[in-house]
């Protein structure tokens, strides 16, 4: 029995596959990941390519809408002086908006710095002053709230964005919000219309993309220097390995801010996925249920909530339905228990977990949303316990794996997926992976090489910078 479920699940890979092969010629498209986002926006141009809730009503921008708000925010950079080199930075909770700016920033070849919504307010200060960022986007007045007072004290910071209106603070001089950039990217189009063409053809692979900044646990937070090829070879591997269709919808619950999301944002994007964003945990259970997303990555700690508050149902039913329900549990254990370790399954065994299935699995799946392919889980070991339960319920979750410093993100295979293994790299497939995946070096740490620096050509506008080798500022 167990080798006839196996075969049939890679035969639907197979199927899969064949159905949906790599979905562009990624070998002729610039390697930078706003050429390779902007052509899966323009072929597919999706009316759901970025989906976000406001209020009780969803909102959707098409793959054109994306790519022209894009443009808009980068020309209204352009016209407050940011240039190539420059730092941006960005902290605000999962919504369009940062994907959006994002783009815009690595469009123009500037650099982009994520901080976490939930950072010390302190390393808000020292990421801000270390990175040297120009400008900085906030989502709203509850982040404002967080982290005002190292923004205020950051001198460098020119001007600070924000993407909800009413998130402006009383008396700030240099507060504006995302709708007057892109109004004065509007009025900058007038003025020069090929702006944004100029700065994207002129981005290199191994230009600096991004500076994430690690935890700091044990020191201050170090800058990861990351380049648009550390991002790419990613997306090209990992199209190639895990069978993602242009017709999958996500739903981003993890922190963009983070290299894992932020890699899986860059590679369903690329791949035509519809992406549905979800801002917190709070929203996961109806976001769930709403977009019944296909795919999706997760932590280990959503599924042990979702795991707990099932199995607190579960007990809550009282009588019969209790006693079934840790009967299907025991049965789930046992049964991918016996698959993990290529054991067979008894024809007992197999009929006990098809009646688990039908009365109580089945209720799972339809929780999450019903369509799950399969979930990748990253930032933390996955427990057997809850891997065997949630396969045993028909939901597939394979180990991912994220390292900064190395801007890897790998996750183990449908069709090769042992509970408890560590995560495959998709890159190791590839001969160069490992130029393609190394990191330029920490930002701003003392090195044997220096930067060459030119000086400013005017008051407000960033020298201009280049490094001579792997250096830091």
């Amino acid at each position: 029995m167990a080798s006839v479920i196996c075969k049939n699940y890679e035969s639907r890979l197979a199927a899969d596959r064949q159905a949906f092969p790599a979905l562009m010629a990624f070998e002729d498209i610039p390697l930078t990941i706003p050429h390779f986002c902007f052509a899966a926006f323009s072929a597919h141009n999706k009316p759901d390519a970025l989906a976000f809730k406001i209020g009780d009503v969803w909102n959707y921008l098409s793959g054109h809408e994306a790519i022209e708000r894009v443009k808009r925010i980068a020309h209204g950079l352009v016209s407050m002086g940011i240039a190539k080199g420059d730092r941006v930075a960005i902290i605000s909770e999962n919504r369009p908006e940062w994907s959006l700016v994002d783009l815009a920033v690595l469009s123009l070849g500037a650099i982009t710095v994520p901080i976490y919504t939930t950072q010390a307010v302190e390393q808000v200060r020292f990421i801000l002053e270390n990175s040297g960022a120009r400008m900085l986007f906030i989502s709203g007045k509850k982040i404002w709230k967080h982290a005002a007072e190292a923004i205020q004290t950051t001198e460098q910071l020119e001007r600070l964005v924000f993407f909800d209106a009413d998130g402006v603070p009383d008396g700030g001089s240099r507060a504006t919000t995302l709708a007057e950039v892109e109004a004065a990217g509007d009025a900058q189009v007038k003025i020069n219309a090929d702006a944004f063409d100029t700065s994207l053809s002129q981005i290199q692979p191994d230009d600096l993309a991004t500076i994430i900044y690690t935890s700091g646990t044990t020191g201050e937070p170090k800058g990861v220097m990351l380049t648009h090829d550390n991002f790419v070879s990613n997306i090209i591997a990992i199209t190639h390995g895990l069978p993602i269709r242009s017709t999958d919808r996500s739903l981003a619950v993890l922190p963009l801010s983070h290299i894992f999301e932020r890699t899986v944002f860059y590679v369903l994007c690329s791949n035509g996925v519809s992406i549905h964003y979800c801002a917190s945990f709070d929203q996961l259970a109806s976001h769930l249920h709403e977009v019944k997303p296909t795919i999706m990555t997760a932590v280990p700690r959503l599924f042990e909530q979702v795991y707990h508050k099932i199995v607190k149902k579960g007990k809550a039913a009282g009588g019969w339905k209790t006693t079934l329900f840790a009967w299907s549990l025991g049965v789930g254990q046992e049964y991918w228990d016996a698959m993990d370790k290529g054991l067979s399954i008894s024809p007992v065994l197999a009929a006990k977990h098809l009646i688990a299935n039908r009365l109580v699995f089945s209720k799972w799946r339809a929780g999450v949303g019903g369509a799950l392919r399969f979930f990748v889980s990253g930032g933390a070991p996955l427990s057997k316990k809850l891997s065997y339960a949630f396969w045993a319920a028909g939901i597939p979750i394979l180990q991912g794996y994220g390292m900064t410093e190395a801007c890897v993100v790998s996750a183990n295979r449908p069709e090769d997926n042992k509970v408890g293994s560590r995560a495959r790299s998709p890159t190791t497939e590839r001969a160069s992976a490992a130029k393609e995946t190394k990191m330029r070096g920490n930002w701003c740490e003392p090195r044997a090489t220096a930067w060459s620096s030119s000086p400013a050509k005017e008051p407000g506008v960033a020298s201009s910078r280049t490094w001579e080798g792997n250096l830091s500022c």
